[in-house]
Formats: structure tokens, C-alpha cells, sequence
């Protein structure tokens, strides 16, 4: 039941056998397979927003409260004043920008 049929407003493919369905469902009615929804990930977190975060306020764990680690957060304004943390968030700046929209959705986003 692969039909080409045109796409509706409330309506998206299956990641897996491409069939279309409700845009807010979680599991594919033809394959099982569970659908992410990106719509609701991609509007939780930004990964520019915390690449930002990590550029200017890394040295104080901003990205990391941002993106919901708070435990890390807390470790890093504990050292700020080592300037370890600054480091290690410019390093995590970089790897943020190069990261893939997708990859950052599964990381910190909505499970």
C-alpha cells in the first residue's frame, strides 16, 4: 500500500515504509514502526542556542542548563575559576556547530 498520495496539513510519511499517517502519531498503523516527531524536538532545544550558550557563557555551564544537565551545570560553576571549564566548553562549542540537526534531536531532545 506504497500509494504516492499527496501529503495533508495533519499528515507525514512513516520514517520506515513511507506510508502516510497522522502527524501526531507515535507508532506506523502499517509497519509498528515508532515515529519521531520531529516538530516537538526541534522546537524544545535549539542547537544553535546552546552552541551560543557554550561560546559565551561556557565557563559558567549555561549550555549545560540549557540542555537540561544540570548535575554537569552545577560541576561547572564549581570550577569556573579554573578556566578548565571554559576550555572544555569551547571544545563543546565545536563539536555542537559540526553536529548534525538529527543527532542533536536524539541526544537532547524529547524522548
Amino acid at each position: 500500500m506504497n500509494e504516492q498520495a499527496i501529503k495533508g496539513e495533519h499528515e507525514k510519511y512513516c520514517s520506515e515504509c513511507g506510508a502516510l499517517i497522522n502527524a501526531k502519531a507515535e507508532i506506523c498503523p502499517q509497519c509498528g514502526v515508532r515515529q519521531m516527531n520531529t516538530q516537538t524536538v526541534s522546537s524544545e532545544k535549539s542547537r544553535i542556542s546552546a552552541a551560543l550558550f557554550a561560546f559565551f557563557l561556557g565557563g559558567f555551564g549555561a549550555h549545560k542548563f540549557y540542555l537540561g544537565q544540570t548535575g554537569q551545570g552545577i560541576i561547572y560553576l564549581l570550577f569556573f575559576w579554573t578556566l578548565i571549564p571554559a576550555l572544555v566548553a569551547f571544545v563543546e562549542f565545536i563539536l555542537l556547530l559540526s553536529m548534525s540537526d538529527e543527532k542533536f534531536n536524539q541526544k537532547y531532545g524529547i524522548r
